[in-house]
């Protein structure tokens, strides 16, 4: 089941399966991406708490997330994406401190970042709080633009 709602990165397509958050996406949808969709289900319990929650995000009333999350993945990518969940909003790390929190080393960035690009549910596990070596914003999944936009709603514009 399903849900889309306004927000100030664009029109978020919310996903829920068996009482848990499977997807958030941004426009345009991929047809096709393996994710069971369902029909659309405004007032499912799940996808109302996770409208609540995003949009107090977006207000800048809540930092932390409490919803149900079922991501599918390989178990690398299971890992990425946990370890995501330990950057705090308004902090970032690097491709190479998520590899390190792992126990590889940073030439592992690579494989990370793959894993950091297949996050299915962005914003809530904060892949966007990924950033390059040097500092720089690299790839989102969203763009660029909307990367920016949520770091800036985290830091007060760090970027």
């Amino acid at each position: 089941m399903w849900t889309v709602i306004d927000s100030p990165v664009g029109e978020l397509r919310i996903v829920a399966q068996a009482g848990a958050l499977t997807a958030i996406e941004f426009p345009p949808y991929v047809v096709g991406t393996g994710r069971p969709l369902g029909e659309r289900a405004d007032a499912d319990p799940v996808l109302l708490e996770a409208t609540r929650q995003l949009t107090a995000y977006f207000d800048g009333v809540l930092e932390v997330f409490d919803l149900p999350l079922a991501p599918v993945g390989t178990e690398f990518q299971q890992r990425v994406w946990k370890a995501l969940l330990e950057v705090g909003f308004g902090q970032t790390a690097t491709y190479a401190d998520i590899a390190r929190r792992l126990g590889m080393t940073a030439a592992a960035s690579r494989a990370v970042g793959l894993a950091n690009g297949r996050n299915p549910i962005p914003i809530v596990i904060g892949c966007h709080r990924i950033i390059g070596a040097d500092g720089s914003l690299t790839g989102y999944a969203g763009g660029l633009e909307r990367k920016q936009a949520l770091l800036a709603l985290e830091s007060n514009s760090l970027f």
